[in-house]
């Protein structure tokens, strides 16, 4: 019979050997947060076709840790927290790789967008709130290797914030659009961008959730506040 020692060395190593793409596969999704946004304010279609010809590295992260997460339970047949540990693993790096496709699609509208008159205040705005998600993706990261369910916490509630911006660029964009038929184009675009940093927001809280339930074993309970107004929003017309 295998020593037991010999089994326990050889799955802190696996997982090791995991955990080190989870991060890098974290480093890889906040660089393209904040690239897509920064090609968006700059105009540069150069940076944004880095991000969109990026994404494939995180896709390819991802298959990986996928496979080595399925040899890791085929071959070590994990058991209670370790279970757990590796099926965390699994969620969290789906979640990166959504968050991943999101920055590529904005730095797909960027290009589309540089061929348009400039929406005042738009592009700032934008990378402001793609900010805000990418300090709520580190500090998801940071909360999964330290198991900090406080940090985790507090990571949830701060998607509020970016709800919050969301709602106020949803309304700004209707007014220019408004305003200014001619705003349409550039404003649909933008909002669609807009929506897509809120779903990143959407992601990386359940990244935290998922770190809550490896710290303590149990999902969170409380329903986090949901800021996101627009399907309740209306416009008064002339």
């Amino acid at each position: 019979m295998p020593d037991r020692e010999h089994i326990v060395t050889s799955y802190d190593r696996d997982l090791e050997t995991i955990q080190a793409m989870i991060m890098k596969m974290g480093g890889l999704v906040e660089a393209a947060i904040l690239d897509s946004a920064n090609s968006l304010e700059r105009r540069d279609e150069e940076l944004a076709e880095r991000v969109r010809l990026g994404d494939k590295a995180i896709d390819e992260l991802e298959e990986r840790v996928n496979e080595e997460c399925a040899r890791l339970l085929a071959l070590r047949q994990p058991i209670a927290s370790d279970l757990r540990t590796v099926l965390t693993v699994m969620k969290i790096s789906a979640n990166l790789e959504r968050v991943g496709d999101y920055a590529k699609n904005l730095a797909k509208r960027t290009s589309v967008l540089v061929q348009m008159n400039p929406i005042e205040g738009a592009s700032s705005a934008i990378r402001r709130m793609a900010k805000t998600v990418e300090g709520m993706m580190k500090d998801a990261l940071d909360a999964y290797i330290q198991r900090d369910p406080e940090l985790a916490q507090d990571v949830r509630m701060r998607d509020h914030e970016v709800d919050q911006m969301y709602n106020a660029l949803f309304r700004q964009f209707l007014t220019y659009m408004m305003e200014d038929p001619r705003n349409i184009t550039a404003c649909m675009h933008l909002h669609f961008i807009a929506k897509n940093i809120e779903r990143m927001g959407d992601h990386v809280t359940s990244i935290a959730e998922q770190v809550i339930y490896l710290s303590t074993g149990e999902m969170p309970e409380d329903n986090r506040p949901k800021g996101d107004s627009t399907p309740y929003e209306t416009v008064e017309l002339d």
